[in-house]
């Protein structure tokens, strides 16, 4: 009787947004022993296949994949992927082949639909691998000044006016109680209505950053507090931010 052992999940990171010529376009972010696994697997998981085959097109640059790009199988897993469908995306792992999860932007898992396969492929007896790339809520952290010995990702705040206030006011609290970094971020085309709300409800002397476009050449990363971030709002003086991945922190004092 033979048994087959289970494949390799790899959580690949991808790149925090475009930028560069194709043939540098990954190694500045992604670690080149990262571009070699990838290469050779021929089965993945991702948010959106079109966005997938584009980052293996890079990698492809400097790796020959393992088959030709139109021929490796990806398996779409996103927010309106039912729970049922999750045990037939590993099913090539449990039959002995490799995968990869890959994110749109960062590490997978991390504020990314992945985290539910992950976990089912613990449940399953299936090696979880990460590998290392970038993070742009750690990067955020380590950049913002405040505290990186306590922080809290939040994800989205709610839309709606009156919650997000509420919501921005409880952040504050914690913060201040537990001398915690709160991290959190928008839908890139709401970043100045966030900042707006953040300026109006937080207190004046919060710590506030905000870091937008994170390892790309156009980063830019400030923080300040919030009576300063008044001061720039009131002349005029906002960040260029519109419609660019953006994350939010704050620390109260």
């Amino acid at each position: 009787m033979t048994t087959t052992t289970s494949g390799t999940l790899y959580l690949i990171p991808n790149t925090l947004g475009s930028g560069g010529q194709a043939d540098d376009a990954l190694a500045h972010i992604i670690p080149e022993h990262v571009r070699a696994i990838t290469a050779r697997l021929d089965y993945f998981v991702a948010e959106n296949a079109k966005t997938a085959r584009a980052f293996l097109k890079l990698i492809a640059v400097k790796h020959p994949l393992a088959k030709p790009l139109q021929e490796i199988a990806i398996a779409e897993l996103n927010v309106n992927t039912p729970a049922q469908a999750l045990a037939g995306l590993l099913a090539p792992l449990l039959a002995g082949q490799d995968a990869g999860l890959v994110s749109e932007a960062g590490v997978p898992a991390v504020a990314d639909p992945g985290a539910d396969l992950v976990r089912l492929a613990h449940q399953r007896g299936i090696t979880v691998k990460p590998l290392v790339g970038p993070s742009s809520l750690l990067l955020a952290v380590m950049a913002s000044g405040l505290n990186g010995q306590s922080f809290a990702f939040n994800g989205y705040l709610p839309t709606d006016a009156a919650l997000r206030a509420k919501r921005i006011k409880e952040l504050e609290n914690r913060s201040r109680a537990e001398k915690q970094t709160q991290l959190f971020i928008e839908t890139p085309y709401r970043n100045a209505a966030m900042l707006e709300a953040l300026v109006g409800h937080c207190q004046a002397g919060t710590l506030i950053c905000v870091a937008t476009d994170l390892s790309l050449e156009t980063e830019t990363i400030k923080t300040m507090t919030g009576a300063q971030w008044k001061s720039q709002l009131g002349a005029g003086k906002a960040p260029d931010f519109h419609k660019k991945p953006t994350v939010f922190l704050l620390l109260a004092q």
